[in-house]
């Protein structure tokens, strides 16, 4: 079945590559108007050409930024969330500043985005928003990840607020946890262990189901949730990680 988002207006976040770029292609495909917008502003222009794109590039934790992009696309319903950063090591290597730039990535601009688009949304009283979290987060704990599970369980708890504060506005909230995925962010993190093998191995010997998820796997549950046939679905939050935290 496609067409499932048509006469929808998308905009995703982190749109350029991994999960952005796997929900974006899914969005297409179900023939959404898609708003892909990113820092990557080649990668953006290179990788998209559907006559259903439209692309803008853009730094969602400046707040002018965000609002200048809302100003010029209004009648956007789907905000898809995906912008992110994977700080890695534990406490005591993560200082103040460091903290700050996760939650700058990770949670405020999820804040800038739905200052920006939910006016637009509350006035039509059609909303769907979409933050993609982790279970490495008030759901689980993984080594090396303190600034990382903090923005991310911040993030679960965003999504719980927004869903309840605009119920009865026509805004549903939702959120995403996936377990490991087969991005080039992950792939980077592997290839910066110095033995990129014996760190896919460690990766995947973690997940219960033997291998890692694709970015396409949680693009699905993304359709799902901007679709019509999850209406009465807000405040949740999907957990989809091959059964890493079972």
């Amino acid at each position: 079945m496609q067409g499932r988002l048509t006469g929808k207006t998308c905009l995703i976040t982190g749109a350029a590559q991994g999960i952005g770029r796997a929900i974006a292609d899914a969005y297409l495909r179900e023939g959404a108007i898609v708003i892909v917008t990113d820092l990557q502003a080649e990668r953006l222009k290179s990788e998209f050409s559907h006559p259903n794109v439209r692309v803008a590039v853009m730094d969602a934790t400046d707040e002018a930024a965000v609002a200048a992009v809302a100003a010029a696309y209004p009648d956007v319903n789907v905000l898809v969330n995906c912008a992110g950063f994977v700080a890695v090591g534990t406490l005591m290597d993560c200082d103040p500043p460091q903290l700050r730039r996760s939650f700058e990535i990770n949670v405020v601009t999820m804040l800038n985005t739905i200052h920006s688009f939910l006016p637009g949304m509350r006035e039509r009283k059609d909303g769907s928003i979409i933050n993609i979290a982790s279970v490495a987060s008030s759901i689980m704990a993984a080594p090396n990840r303190f600034a990382y599970g903090v923005t991310k369980a911040a993030v679960i708890g965003l999504t719980l607020s927004v869903a309840l504060d605009f119920v009865t506005d026509g805004i549903r909230c939702n959120s995403i946890c996936p377990g490991t995925v087969d991005t080039p962010s992950l792939k980077d993190r592997m290839m910066a262990q110095g033995d990129y093998e014996a760190a896919r191995a460690a990766f995947i010997a973690r997940q219960p189901m033997g291998r890692v998820g694709t970015p396409q796997e949680i693009a699905e549950v993304a359709v799902l949730l901007a679709s019509n046939e999850a209406t009465f679905m807000t405040g949740s939050n999907i957990v989809i990680d091959g059964g890493m935290t079972l």
